[in-house]
């Protein structure tokens, strides 16, 4: 504590107080074990869990979404008699007032008329609160890190069109009116004049209390547009060129005051025209393939607003200390941005926590075909990680035969490539998932032998499935998680796919979750007025306890996180496969049978020790330098020297 005497000059206090930070943020760096250039030790560590708050649990009825807290959001009006939803209804039953959308435009100006746009209405009030209240659910899950989908403060139900980057929305605290009042009192360009809101100091307990278990948390933003309610679009739309934000954002043609016509043109998003893009220093046309390249935030401005709001959540109260703060952050449509302005964001998040994650949305080049090489944005100057859709595309076409059949040997040779051109601490932090908020539910995207993001859903294709998958598809899923959990790179749930939940890409991919204390319509309605399956909704008791007892095995075996691993059995015709993950103490092999027949396995073994099958009990004979597993079709194993 510095004692200030009475006759110390006040104008040095605040350069005091800066040199403590700075002070207190070296010591914070010193200590740390995590190079400017690598990953954090945690990243490959961790079982990750990812919340799509509005969805997860409404635990506070009283801070539901109101009219006008959607003002801004597709469709671009509220509808006649709109309230909230409940949350165990039928996904599919359409709500009272969606008769009162047809025949109008959305954003856009196009015509309303699928369930899917009548969808992007409903509101289901979940909350920060809901939150709390499940922290027991996901530590006894086993779960060490939450990605949080967007929590700025934004109109819609996904949150990636902000009104405000600055504030966690409104009606994910106790209190939206005071939230409302809080930030319309700020000055959104100057960090002095921010408070916390009531949303906002709920978000920091929620960060708190993940702490105290362990749990570490990241955080979704999209710095590569705004929504069309964000302070400073409305700015330029108000006062067009004049406007102080005029260079803020991608706009092609400003109005010309002296003609009737609205000559006003700008880039938005995939064409999206309430996500307006920001303004880089050269303007990308993604049309024929998105890939990395140089350049830059053509504002200052606006870079030193994001980088204000990125210390703020990284570290609340100021105090060179970001314990208190989030772990990292998932950064969204990543390589539609710059790598210079990547490359300045690292340095800041850095500096003030040098063991933060950095997660890339480094996706599509070209869809639905081609997925981008993450390589140019995993040197160790840009992020530590990538949402590794690759990894799932080719682990999903092996196990499912879909869209087609894939041979163990192809298969293999698919996850060697892409590990290939990227530095070996950046494929151990990879976040390897089978679904998120973009794509089907995993059980579904078994269930239907179609390209995993293509024609996914019934106003797409007619034929796809959305009832309950059969139990050739459970068959699946165990096996593909199995290799999940086994494999290189830290395993992703996204929210209820451990409770059994399935669902088409999105929107259907994001229903309410299914609580065990809820009692759930069954679901008997198609969308397209088809027949289909009643099915009853109801939490998955077995897949939970599969799901948890393979995090349980990567936290008893570490080789299984930290290990080497070396591909020792390929049986293209049998469909067999087996990879060793070993360091100098332990072996871990993973086995699979992906085929119909019981298969009999003798397998080499790098150690003297003996092994114990530790996924199904399967009984194991050890010969002299080999084991020999009997494995049922359809089947994995995993077995463990002691």
């Amino acid at each position: 504590m510095i004692k200030i005497s009475r006759l110390f000059p006040l104008f040095l206090i605040p350069l005091l107080a800066a040199c403590a930070i700075d002070s207190s943020k070296k010591e914070i760096a010193e200590s740390s074990s995590t190079p400017f250039d690598a990953p954090p030790d945690w990243a490959k560590e961790v079982v990750w869990y990812q919340i799509f708050v509005e969805r997860f649990r409404n635990g506070d009825p009283d801070n539901d979404p109101t009219p006008e807290d959607m003002e801004g959001a597709y469709p671009g009006f509220v509808p006649e008699g709109w309230k909230i939803t409940p949350w165990t209804q039928d996904w599919f039953r359409p709500d009272d007032y969606f008769a009162n959308m047809d025949g109008k435009q959305g954003i856009g100006g196009h015509p309303i008329t699928g369930f899917d746009q009548k969808l992007q209405a409903r509101r289901y009030g979940g909350d920060l609160q809901g939150v709390l209240d499940q922290m027991d659910y996901l530590q006894d899950l086993g779960v060490t890190a939450i990605y949080f989908n967007p929590l700025n403060d934004a109109p819609s139900l996904h949150k990636y069109d902000a009104r405000h980057w600055r504030h966690i929305d409104r009606n994910f605290g106790p209190d939206p009116a005071k939230d409302r009042e809080t930030m319309a009192n700020e000055d959104p360009t100057d960090p002095n004049t921010w408070e916390f809101t009531e949303a906002d100091k709920m978000f920091l307990k929620v960060i708190k209390e993940f702490h105290k278990r362990g749990i570490k948390v990241i955080l979704d933003y999209s710095w590569n547009h705004t929504g069309h309610t964000f302070w400073a679009w409305k700015d330029v739309l108000e006062k067009q060129q004049a406007s102080q934000y005029a260079e803020w954002y991608e706009v092609k043609k400003f109005d010309d005051p002296d003609t009737p016509e609205n000559e006003f043109e700008f880039s938005g998003w995939a064409g999206v025209p309430d996500l307006p893009e920001i303004k880089k220093t050269q303007y990308m046309d993604h049309a024929d393939g998105i890939r990395a390249y140089e350049g830059n935030l053509y504002s200052e401005e606006v870079k030193e607003h994001i980088f204000a709001i990125t210390r703020r959540w990284m570290d609340p109260n100021g105090d060179g200390d970001p314990s208190d703060g989030v772990d990292g952050f998932r950064l969204d449509v990543a390589a539609e941005v710059p790598l210079g302005f990547w490359r300045e964001y690292r340095k800041v998040v850095r500096e003030v926590n040098p063991d933060a994650l950095l997660l890339g949305e480094v996706w599509w080049e070209k869809w639905p075909e081609t997925m981008i090489d993450p390589e140019p944005f995993l040197r160790g100057d840009i992020f530590d990680s990538n949402m590794n859709y690759r990894w799932y595309r080719a682990a999903r076409h092996f196990f499912n035969e879909a869209p087609d059949e894939l041979s163990v040997s192809a298969f293999v040779d698919s996850l060697e490539f892409f590990r290939a051109n990227l530095r070996e601490e950046s494929n151990y932090a990879m976040m390897n998932l089978t679904a998120s908020h973009d794509v089907p539910r995993t059980l579904t995207s078994l269930f239907n032998k179609t390209k995993n993001k293509y024609q996914a859903k019934p106003e797409d294709n007619p034929d796809y499935k959305i009832h309950k998958p059969d139990e050739a598809t459970y068959q699946t899923l165990r096996l593909l998680l199995a290799q999940q959990f086994t494999y290189i790179g830290a395993p992703h749930i996204w929210a209820g796919d451990e409770m059994g939940m399935w669902g088409p890409d999105d929107p259907g991919n994001r229903k309410p979750l299914i609580w065990k204390d809820y009692e759930f319509e069954p679901e008997t309605t198609h969308p397209l007025g088809a027949d289909r399956p009643k099915d009853e909704v109801k939490f998955n008791d077995e897949l939970f306890n599969y799901y948890r007892k393979l995090i349980n095995l990567r936290k008893e075996y570490p080789v299984l996180i930290h290990g080497d691993i070396d591909f020792i059995h390929k049986d293209d015709g049998k469909k067999l496969l087996a990879y060793s993950r070993f360091d100098e103490s332990r072996e871990a092999i993973a086995i699979f049978n992906a085929g119909e027949s019981t298969q009999t396995i003798e397998l080499p073994i790098k150690t003297g020790s003996d092994y114990s099958e530790v996924l199904g009990g399967i009984i194991v004979e050890r010969k002299e330098n080999s084991l020999s597993i009997e494995l049922p079709g359809r089947s994995a194993a995993i077995l463990v020297s002691q």
